[in-house]
């Protein structure tokens, strides 16, 4: 697909999506629209499956045309799912597929104006929310139920916003469904990842309505792909891949996109909020990782880890800025935070991620977190902290200071800290001050391509850069008090040009001896017309 058909695919999307947009908030029409895309993906892949066994029945039949009502049909239909479910990690029968549900729920007219109306031909919603359950349910009992448990919860298909009565609500339905049902996703292709891109496009429009709930599940892609470069850096495989905030599922994902999904062994997940963590599984699912590979758990992170024996190769996080924990003195005998001596404080949960991920970071892993600027300089038990991982660990590697207003719901500048426990430079930290690379948008700050080459060339070569970069040795962060502002370190100062106080003095007397001309000049008009000059 070329670049002009996947931007015209997205539009389509887009287009689809804003059925609903008049109807609800951003949050909520996201998760209908992603939900049906979902649904669409899982029935087509289930009919490529089916079909590629079928090939070799007499006839070839393709498994949509099935007739679930004749015996010898049933036999087939059950020998299919035996033989997929474990693949696939869920079934559907033929009259369940999306594409049999849409045609049934709907057709088109052709109207006097020659447009495409679409008509209600049958009532769809019972049907639907039995298949969206009965998906669900064909996991059960399988290495797969996890994984779609509860996966399309977020679909209230009885919602009075999808329309004022069960009619319309069926109309509107049909009508979203029966415009995807049009849109060809090129699954066969499996050098394809056109539905992928095309649901991370669409996570990404929604982030941008949601004001500040969309730091909930969206890393900017930009963002997101600096952090996937900097945990691969040099790596060309990753035995696994861990992001304690796992929103949508966009940061994992871009990892994979680095190193290729099928060079990271596994992926691994935790998310707090239960819609976020639906989409993150529908995310995974979508973009071909398969259900064995992946581990996404619904939880909190800090008060209730749920992968803590897991040592990974590679961490990736955005987590919320400055978020509130319960900070337990039980925490103080907890693994993750009894070395340090101290707590990071209730009221800014920033250090007590970053000692929750580097305590399951493995030896020779890279992790590398969004954090606001304050984690920089503030003093207390985040001075302490801070202290302990640069004096006495010697973990951080690097620190890299970001554009304000880059982040969907907040203005604020952020930077990213760069931690490995065995570091090819430990005798220094490098800063990078990328604050000033950016382009502007109406609403937001944004990194191109070429600013996010820059943080990459600055951190492969770890080499002096004018008012860029600087590799600072420990005794100068040292002589700091461990004070990290990136100001302290990279002098962007400009100096502003020399004046010429000789060219302005001459200056001056010649506006006076103009200003003189100028005051004869009004002096005469004045006296013509006979009134007194404004002198």
């Amino acid at each position: 697909m070329t670049e002009d058909q996947k931007k015209k695919l997205e539009q389509k999307l887009w287009n689809i999506a804003n059925e609903l947009r008049g109807k609800m908030n951003a949050d909520e029409f996201r998760d209908y629209c992603l939900g049906f895309i979902f649904y669409k993906y899982l029935s087509e892949r289930l009919v490529n499956a089916c079909n590629d066994i079928l090939k070799d029945e007499d006839g070839s039949p393709t498994y949509q045309t099935l007739d679930e009502n004749d015996d010898a049909t049933k036999d087939i239909i059950e020998a299919l799912k035996d033989e997929v479910l474990g693949g696939l990690g869920y079934f559907l029968k033929p009259s369940e597929l999306f594409s049999n549900l849409a045609k049934r729920g709907a057709h088109t007219e052709e109207t006097d104006n020659k447009e495409q109306d679409i008509k209600v031909d049958d009532f769809i919603l019972g049907d639907l929310q039995e298949v969206l359950n009965n998906i669900e349910r064909s996991t059960m009992g399988t290495e797969s139920e996890d994984d779609f448990d509860h996966l399309f919860e977020e679909l209230d298909l009885t919602s009075s916003k999808l329309g004022r009565d069960p009619d319309a609500r069926n109309a509107l339905i049909a009508k979203i469904m029966l415009h995807l049902d049009s849109i060809d996703f090129a699954i066969s292709d499996s050098e394809s990842d056109v539905l992928g891109d095309a649901y991370e496009y669409l996570i990404g429009q929604f982030a941008a309505g949601a004001g500040k709930k969309a730091g909930e599940f969206y890393t900017p892609q930009a963002v997101s792909t600096v952090l996937a470069k900097l945990v691969t850096h040099r790596k060309s495989r990753l035995k696994s891949v861990y992001d304690p905030t796992c929103g949508s599922g966009s940061l994992l994902l871009r990892v994979a996109k680095e190193v290729g999904k099928d060079n990271i062994g596994h992926f691994y997940g935790q998310e707090m909020n239960r819609t976020t963590f639906n989409l993150a599984r529908m995310n995974m699912i979508l973009h071909g990782v398969h259900y064995r590979n992946f581990d996404l758990k619904q939880e909190d992170t800090l008060e209730n880890p749920q992968h803590i024996d897991e040592r990974f190769d590679a961490i990736v996080a955005n987590p919320p800025f400055s978020a509130q924990w319960s900070a337990k003195k039980i925490f103080e005998s907890d693994d993750r935070f009894a070395q340090y001596g101290k707590l990071a404080p209730s009221s800014k949960a920033d250090f007590a991620f970053v000692q929750h991920m580097l305590y399951q970071l493995d030896d020779n892993g890279t992790l590398a977190v969004v954090l606001p600027h304050g984690v920089l300089f503030r003093g207390a038990a985040e001075g302490h902290i801070r202290r302990y991982l640069i004096e006495e660990r010697n973990w951080l590697d690097a620190v890299i200071g970001l554009p304000a207003n880059i982040f969907f719901g907040t203005s604020i500048p952020t930077c990213i800290l760069v931690f490995k426990k065995c570091r090819e430079n430990p005798d220094n930290v490098l800063f990078i001050d990328a604050s000033q690379g950016f382009d502007k948008a109406k609403n937001q700050n944004l990194l191109k391509p070429e600013h996010i080459e820059d943080i990459i060339a600055a951190y492969d070569n770890r080499l002096e850069i004018d008012k860029y970069a600087h590799v600072a040795p420990l005794s100068e962060i040292a002589d700091n008090d461990y004070n990290l502002n990136i100001p302290r370190y990279v002098d962007t100062f400009e100096e502003e040009a020399p004046i010429d106080l000789a060219a302005v003095t001459q200056e001056l007397k010649q506006l006076d001896k103009d200003m003189a001309e100028l005051d004869k000049t009004i002096q005469g008009f004045c006296d013509e017309l006979g009134i007194e000059a404004p002198l």
